[in-house]
């Protein structure tokens, strides 16, 4: 009979969800004056659209030699703002860590820096840095490293709770100082998933980086601008088949 009551509840709570979502949604679409099946019948004249602009042709080729350099220089700038974010964001999350804080008050300011720092979007970095510096790829590279640092050091310091304490006690118990605890037990222990967060903290830069392009005017994103500005889309088809090859 318990079983009965609680599959019950459990059916009138989906239930109610369901509703409630659907309910929303309706209000948002009433709201906003969206209408789906209108939406619905112009995707294939939108598709339609799309494949007839969007194609490299002769002169998108011929231009392919201009575009190349900045995208090296994107790539660069995002694998080289990850990766210094890395390395401060590992001494923030050492330093934050539960696990492995010297105290309570250097926890604290630790993790108030790096939830200030995620909080910010790449974006805001990158119209607050291009009036202090102006467009050039110094503003990209300090945007994209804001970012990566508040974002790493959050998730390092996630990782390092997650480790077992029985390896530190043990290093503890046998007189290990404070770096060795963290050089020989933490960051080993850690490693593999430190590595995954970073591979996607690259991944992630490439595709900041155009965002952060356009609006300091630097690496790919400045041609991407330049030719979506000028409605030059099968330029910007080719540049964007490029792009999106070499960032997968």
């Amino acid at each position: 009979m318990n079983v009965d009551k609680f599959l019950a509840r459990k059916r009138a709570w989906v239930i109610f969800c369901a509703m409630l979502i659907l309910a929303v949604g309706w209000g948002a679409s009433v709201l906003t004056k969206f209408n789906l099946l209108r939406s619905i019948d112009s995707l294939p004249g939108a598709v339609r659209w799309a494949f007839a602009n969007f194609y490299p042709n002769a002169e998108a080729m011929d231009r392919l030699p201009q575009i190349l350099p900045r995208l090296l220089d994107t790539i660069l700038i995002s694998v080289a703002s990850a990766a210094s974010g890395a390395v401060v964001a590992l001494v923030f999350a050492v330093l934050g860590s539960e696990t492995t804080k010297v105290n309570r008050f250097f926890s604290v300011i630790c993790r108030f820096v790096a939830t200030l720092f995620r909080n910010i979007d790449v974006s805001v970095w990158s119209m607050v840095l291009l009036f202090s510096f102006g467009q050039n790829e110094a503003t990209g590279f300090l945007a994209l490293f804001f970012a990566s640092f508040g974002f790493l050091t959050r998730a390092f310091m996630e990782t390092i709770d997650e480790v077992s304490g029985n390896s530190i006690e043990a290093l503890r118990a046998s007189g290990a100082g404070y770096l060795a605890v963290v050089c020989r037990s933490v960051i080993p222990s850690c490693s593999p998933q430190m590595m995954s967060w970073l591979l996607y903290m690259f991944e992630t830069n490439v595709r900041s980086a155009v965002l952060v392009g356009l609006l300091t005017g630097t690496g790919i994103g400045f041609s991407f601008d330049l030719y979506y500005k000028s409605l030059n889309y099968r330029q910007l088809g080719g540049y964007h088949d490029r792009f999106n090859n070499r960032a997968d």
